[in-house]
């Protein structure tokens, strides 16, 4: 069943398009990728499905319903959240404070879901009081992912989630990432760590200046000898 579908997506920012007729879809249960060369529209296609840029033409679902024209915060709403790349944290905040600001919308108690993102990250469990501008770039992002987890989405969008990270943290946060997954989170990521994340994909797509040039099984882009040579270094 597919929970988030993009269908023929053009639009980017102020006049011109950066997406030329971009189409996708995540599956319940999947972790979907999006990989392609520097330029090629992948964070923005991400931003697009998310209400935060401006779609000319096409249309975005998730259940079945149109949010193509939906703010953010209505896409929250129905239990898809995004991590942006940069500036994903408020650093002036505590670890705990950043939580509970992602549980903005949630009337109940979210006591558990907090212990759950401990669990999942202990770490942060160990820093609660701590500014989340003090840490370190894996433990921020750590933060970041937490504090979408507080609204217990359907479908998490990660933007780039190892960008700047240091080899021991890439692992740990693919590892999470996984371990989100297992739990019944459908995942879309863009990711420059390109092997990596199609090695953990259940599907990926290649894109190159704002259009499909690939879909496949992660796998079996991996082993496709033009998209190694093209898109993954050789």
């Amino acid at each position: 069943m597919s929970l988030l579908t993009a269908e023929e997506l053009y639009g980017g920012y102020g006049g011109g398009d950066i997406l030329n007729g971009v189409s996708m879809h995540v599956d319940a249960g999947e972790i979907v990728v999006i990989v392609g060369p520097n330029g090629a529209g992948k964070s923005t296609a991400m931003k697009a499905l998310f209400g935060l840029v401006n779609v000319r033409s096409g249309r975005v679902t998730f259940r079945d319903e149109d949010i193509t024209r939906l703010s953010p915060d209505r896409i929250v709403g129905r239990g898809v959240c995004y991590v942006p790349q940069e500036a994903n944290v408020f650093p002036s905040l505590s670890v705990l404070e950043n939580l509970e600001m992602g549980a903005f919308i949630r009337k109940d108690d979210y006591s558990a879901q907090i212990e759950r993102v401990f669990e999942l990250f202990p770490p942060l469990k160990e820093k609660r009081g701590q500014a989340a501008g003090t840490l370190s770039g894996g433990q921020r992002q750590m933060v970041a992912i937490g504090r979408a987890l507080m609204l217990d989405p359907s479908v998490l969008m990660l933007d780039e989630p190892t960008a700047g990270l240091s080899p021991k943290f890439i692992d740990l946060i693919f590892e999470r990432i996984q371990e989100v997954n297992a739990s019944g989170v459908s995942i879309l990521m863009v990711e420059q760590n390109a092997r990596h994340a199609l090695s953990l994909a259940d599907r990926g797509y290649v894109l190159v200046l704002g259009a499909n040039r690939h879909e496949d099984t992660g796998p079996n882009l991996l082993a496709d000898r033009e998209v190694a040579e093209m898109f993954l270094g050789g």
